[in-house]
């Protein structure tokens, strides 16, 4: 004859492997995907001028985007349309085959620098040295900090795009 005390330990090895498979016969848990961390598409720089403007812009491929000025920061989201938009303005200067510096010559003070880097490549530039299919990028990212930091934008609304 076994003694209680035996029979409890054995009762109690039962109950832990009965608990033990039976959680292993439910219903599977569907695997979900692994995403990705968003990666850099656009990061845009303008400093200087007479009143110091210090404007950063950074755009993620996700949309995600995030504005920081010297008096404001602001995170925003955009559609996939809105990111559509803004990397057809870069394939619409051929950003990818412009030079890496346009600067002007010495005595530029107060001039606005601007630094933007799209896709892994940069671009630096200043007033008076920008090559004319940068302009059209440089204006369309400055509309978007603008937009972007009035109070009352929508969000999810980029500025309308000149031809």
């Amino acid at each position: 004859m076994i003694p209680i005390r035996k029979w409890t330990v054995v009762l109690l090895v039962i109950i832990i492997a009965a608990l033990s498979v039976s959680g292993c016969l439910g219903t599977k848990t569907p695997v979900t995907p692994v995403q990705s961390p968003p990666t850099l598409l656009l990061d845009y720089h303008r400093t200087g001028g007479f009143a110091g403007i210090d404007d950063h812009l950074i755009i993620f491929n996700n949309g995600a985007g995030i504005i920081s000025t010297r008096t404001a920061n602001r995170e925003f989201q955009m559609n996939e349309s809105e990111t559509e938009q803004v990397q057809q303005i870069f394939r619409d200067a051929g950003f990818d085959s412009l030079e890496e510096e346009y600067l002007p010559g010495p005595g530029s003070a107060d001039l606005m620098r601007y630094r933007i880097v799209y896709e892994n490549k940069t671009v630096i530039t200043e007033d008076t040295a920008i090559p004319y299919p940068l302009q059209s990028v440089i204006r369309e990212l400055n509309a978007i900090i603008t937009a972007r930091l009035r109070p009352d934008t929508v969000p999810g609304l980029l500025p309308a795009i000149r031809t």
